[in-house]
């Protein structure tokens, strides 16, 4: 089975510069002055018995302008990283080539489905280059994690478009472990996380498909830094670039809505040690309150499509399932309320104004101004047109010559 690995990197501008505004948001890219994480996450793969898969990194930019600086810093990431791994790097001028070769052909159509900017965009590429390289499955790793598990590739590919109890196995989530080793989140207890328990069903979750058998069991979420997708799955179905965050989650929800099925393995583990996120706690539910708003509108507007599976959010309980629901404002309300009162008692009456006016966000800007359902079955038929197209034996060689940098 060919196999390819991709691993995103996102890096911004150099410190003592800092985010500038029109610049993309991620949570914690790495200051061009500084070196990151990646180079660990390669060297962690020593451990790994079974070599045998292709290695991308994208070099993705959080600016226009710092491109060419996080491909050069990128490539000598890789260059030192001494892998015996092949490893591909694929950047902006990469993307930019491709959108030339579409440009060239009469299909500016797709141009907007291959971006290196968003959480969204950056995953579908994730997908699309295994899919022209010839893969027969993906798999999506993050640069802040690390192998410790020897045969972690001989277990992602063990069940990968097999059937397990009569079903397809199109995609298989893995799991993160915590810097201590343990796969639950410790958060210490606010009082504004009474209503916004989001922490407490991940963990119940958690414990209900991860730390019980059988070994593969479908789940109601996935990790999108520990994820196999077949390419059954992947030719037909994209991540959606609406979704500002939390894309791995809505993947899932899509690739059911298209009848695939998500398994989580059980086995199937990766140590996550990412940075501190800098971003403020109203900031961080603000996020979180607009991705849930969304997928909530749209499992509602369901419609009976051909190909297509009715899901309900009782379907991604305990968790997401729980912020899919009727009381989703309810939470917001009291939680965001809560958290107010929180920071004026600390005297931050700034933070306090944020937090109250995520409550009115929650019913104006992130509702969303089209239908998600129509536009994710419009979006399908793109992505899956793209992927056919780019099939095509010229056009796979052409983009493939690209990847390579040729």
């Amino acid at each position: 089975m060919k196999v390819t690995m991709v691993i995103p990197s996102y890096w911004a501008r150099e410190s003592d510069i800092g985010w500038k505004e029109g610049d993309a948001i991620y949570d914690h890219p790495t200051p061009l002055d500084k070196e990151g994480t990646l180079l660990r996450a390669m060297q962690s793969m020593d451990i790994l018995e079974d070599k045998d898969f292709q290695l991308v990194i994208l070099a993705v930019a959080t600016a226009e302008d710092i491109e060419k600086q996080v491909e050069e810093k990128v490539a000598n990431i890789i260059k030192s990283s001494g892998t015996k791994i092949e490893v591909l790097l694929f950047g902006h001028s990469h993307l930019e080539r491709i959108h030339n070769l579409l440009r060239s052909d009469g299909k500016e159509e797709y141009i907007d489905l291959l971006q290196l900017r968003g959480y969204s965009n950056v995953r579908n590429l994730c997908m699309f280059i295994p899919h022209v390289l010839g893969s027969e499955a993906a798999v999506l790793i993050d640069d802040d994690e690390v192998f410790e598990d020897p045969k972690f590739m001989s277990k992602a590919k063990e069940f990968i478009g097999k059937r397990i109890r009569g079903k397809t196995v199109n995609a298989i989530a893995g799991y993160y472990l915590q810097p201590d080793g343990d796969y639950h989140i410790k958060k210490p207890f606010r009082p504004w996380m009474k209503y916004w328990d989001q922490y407490e069903k991940m963990n119940e979750a958690f414990d209900k498909i991860i730390g019980t058998e059988p070994r593969l069991k479908e789940t109601p979420f996935v990790f999108g830094g520990n994820m196999v997708i077949h390419h059954s799955l992947f030719t037909v179905v994209p991540f959606d670039p609406f979704v500002p965050r939390g894309e791995d989650i809505d993947f899932l929800i899509n690739a059911k809505m298209f009848g695939f099925n998500f398994f989580l393995d059980n086995q199937l583990s990766i140590k996550h040690l990412p940075p501190p996120k800098a971003h403020p706690t109203w900031r961080q539910l603000r996020e979180d309150i607009y991705r849930f708003v969304y997928e909530r509108a749209k499992i509602a507007n369901q419609k009976k499509e051909k190909r297509m599976k009715m899901v309900y959010p009782e379907d991604f309980d305990p968790y997401p399932g729980c912020f899919l629901k009727h009381d989703l404002d309810e939470k917001i309300y009291r939680s965001c309320e809560m958290l107010a009162l929180e920071y004026l008692s600390n005297d931050d009456r700034e933070s306090s104004r944020e937090a109250l006016n995520n409550i009115i966000l929650a019913k104006t800007d992130a509702m969303p101004k089209f239908d998600p359902f129509q536009n994710l079955c419009k979006l399908q038929k793109r992505w899956q047109a793209l992927m056919e197209y780019s099939s095509k034996k010229e056009i796979r060689l052409s983009i493939k010559e690209i990847i390579y940098g040729r």
